[in-house]
């Protein structure tokens, strides 16, 4: 039947009212319902007893689906709860898949006859006595996706023809209603599930021990250097203020590490350290990222998102690679340095922050802003106390703990059991590592992954077998001994074409002069070269031109390391071809 009062099959309507005041009174008692702070199946199970009382109809279900289409939640009026599910299971997928996919309800009449039901054992929806009936089903959506499906069953008459069409109408509002309750229960959900980790993110601060600030080692610092010492002491000082720090040195130097230590030990480490890498990103995702959108800002946009300066107030943001970003979004940046202040994007409301920020670069600051390249005005604001994070190179003293911890990681990461011997770490004392803390982490794993017993030994290495990564990616040019005078500042002029001067570590070779002895920056090495009575300036052409000025191939020929034949090379003024 239609739209009325009475709705059991088999008994007869108390009172046949205005189909129009009846699907009011229904959207209205239904509205109630799933406005209720109950479970989601209890309301929809309510959802579908109420439709029994304005509608005519055996059987009711509402079924919930995954991304993937597969029933996620079936709940169902006339069905206990398991032959509910086992119901919407013998649902032809033709039925249920022209719903899906046409976001239209689907109306059939005559089950029997129906070819979307065909080869369908129709006894197994209950007993009918022989009188055929009708389907009714609506998308339940979410937006434009379809995520559920509501159908009835109803004993089919000569009236249906006409009534279908309020029917349909009728339970296309229900679903509507359906579908908006889903995704407040989503959002409900995700708030939820933020705030528990939020929760258990603070009960896991409380929890940690307070930080000793006068100890002597900090959480992932490895070494005991004199130049870590050094920029340890100055975190521990500059931890305390508010002051914004530029961490300044060469790729793989542990930037984000010592970024970290400033904010665990500053007044905000209860507060989040936010992390953020700069170049990672095009300039239109930075500015999203930084400062979030509103909804609809852009296309894509559904939702409102918060941006890193909001997630980091109160605590810390970390900006790497600050010295990539561009001019125009320079300027962005600054205000908020300056004012503490910005919009989101597509928003026009003024947001205002509490951010100590801590930025990281490895390029030469100073001569971008002679360029032109990098704002001078930001230049200052983000270079209020500049850390200079030592290479590896100047941290020999720190070498061997350093590698003992990579393979501590290994061992952990893998369930091995391996050591390093004499043997391995003088491989290791011979190598610059031109990459720094990164490069020595990946020359362990490489040579733990490719080693044949538990001891790894000189053997083991790469560079004993033409695969050195220092080699393959420096090799036919100086070593590279930028050190942290290389960032020193330079006088900001107008003048563009004013040079910056040669880095004060330069090579012989570069420089224009031979390397004196006595300058030497390995004493142990140019002993060796001048024991060595092979290393003549004859010879030593001779073996790069056969090695086609490689160093690390010229070293081969030779028994001696890259580094020994950089130093031969300075000591008699050889400059390296380069093709």
């Amino acid at each position: 039947m239609g739209l009325e009062f009475g709705g059991q099959v088999g008994v007869a309507p108390r009172r046949a009212i205005d189909s129009g005041e009846t699907a009011l009174v229904g959207i209205y008692e239904i509205s109630k319902l799933l406005a209720s702070p109950h479970r989601l199946e209890s309301v929809l199970a309510g959802v579908l007893s109420l439709l029994s009382s304005f509608l005519d109809m055996r059987h009711g279900l509402i079924a919930l689906l995954d991304q993937g289409g597969a029933p996620e939640m079936v709940v169902g009026s006339g069905w206990t709860e398991g032959a509910a599910k086992r119901f919407f299971d013998r649902l032809p997928e033709r039925a249920v898949g022209q719903i899906v996919a046409t976001k239209m309800p689907l109306v059939i009449e005559n089950v029997a006859t129906s070819p979307l039901f065909e080869g369908t054992d129709l006894s197994e929806w209950g007993p009918t006595d022989g009188v055929p009936f009708s389907l009714i089903g609506v998308p339940i959506k979410e937006g434009e996706t379809v995520v559920g499906t509501l159908t009835v069953d109803r004993v089919y008459n000569a009236r249906a023809g006409v009534l279908f069409d309020h029917d349909v109408r009728f339970l296309t509002m229900i679903a509507n209603l359906v579908g908006q309750t889903l995704r407040l229960h989503k959002l409900i959900a995700r708030d939820r599930e933020r705030l528990m980790q939020e929760k258990a993110r603070l009960e896991k601060v409380d929890r940690q021990p307070p930080i000793d600030v006068s100890g002597e080692k900090l959480k992932g610092i490895v070494g005991d250097s004199p130049a870590v010492r050094a920029v340890v002491a100055k975190i521990r000082v500059v931890a305390k203020a508010k002051s914004t720090v530029l961490l300044r040195g060469e790729s793989g130097t542990g930037k984000e590490l010592f970024a970290a230590a400033i904010h665990n030990l500053s007044p905000r480490r209860s507060k989040p350290f936010v992390k953020l890498n700069c170049a990672a990103l095009p300039e239109s995702v930075l500015e999203s990222e930084l400062f979030g959108h509103e909804r609809g800002a852009f296309t894509g946009a559904a939702n409102l998102r918060k941006g890193r300066f909001e997630l980091a107030d109160g605590g810390t943001l970390f900006l790497d690679e600050i010295g990539e970003i561009t001019p125009a979004f320079q300027a962005k940046l600054l205000r908020v340095l300056q004012e503490g202040e910005f919009e989101r994007v597509g928003g026009s409301r003024t947001l205002k922050v509490d951010v100590r920020l801590v930025c990281a670069t490895n390029r030469n600051l100073e001569e971008a802003v002679q360029r032109g390249d990098f704002r001078a005005d930001l230049y200052y604001r983000i270079s209020v106390v500049p850390i200079f994070l030592p290479p590896l190179r100047e941290r020999k003293g720190d070498l061997e703990s350093l590698a003992n911890e990579f393979v501590k990681r290994f061992n952990a990461d893998q369930g091995s059991h391996l050591q390093l011997s004499e043997s391995a770490m003088s491989v290791l004392n011979e190598c610059a590592f031109p990459g720094n803390i990164r490069e020595l982490e990946n020359c362990i794993y490489r040579t733990a992954t490719l080693a044949r017993g538990d001891v790894i030994t000189d053997r083991d290495f790469s560079c004993r077998n033409d695969g050195c990564l220092s080699s393959i990616l420096w090799s036919g040019s100086h070593d590279p001994t930028m050190r942290a005078s290389n960032f020193s500042p330079l006088p900001i002029v107008a003048s563009n074409r004013v040079k910056p001067p040669s880095p004060p570590h330069a090579s012989g070779a570069e420089a224009g002069e031979s390397l004196a002895p006595e300058t030497c920056p390995g004493a142990e090495n140019c002993n060796i070269i001048d024991k060595d009575p092979r290393m003549d300036h004859d010879r030593l052409v001779d073996a790069m031109e056969r090695a086609g000025w490689v160093k690390a191939k010229a070293a081969r020929l030779l028994g001696l390391t890259p580094r020994q034949i950089g130093y031969a090379l300075q000591k008699h003024g050889i400059a390296v071809k380069k093709f």
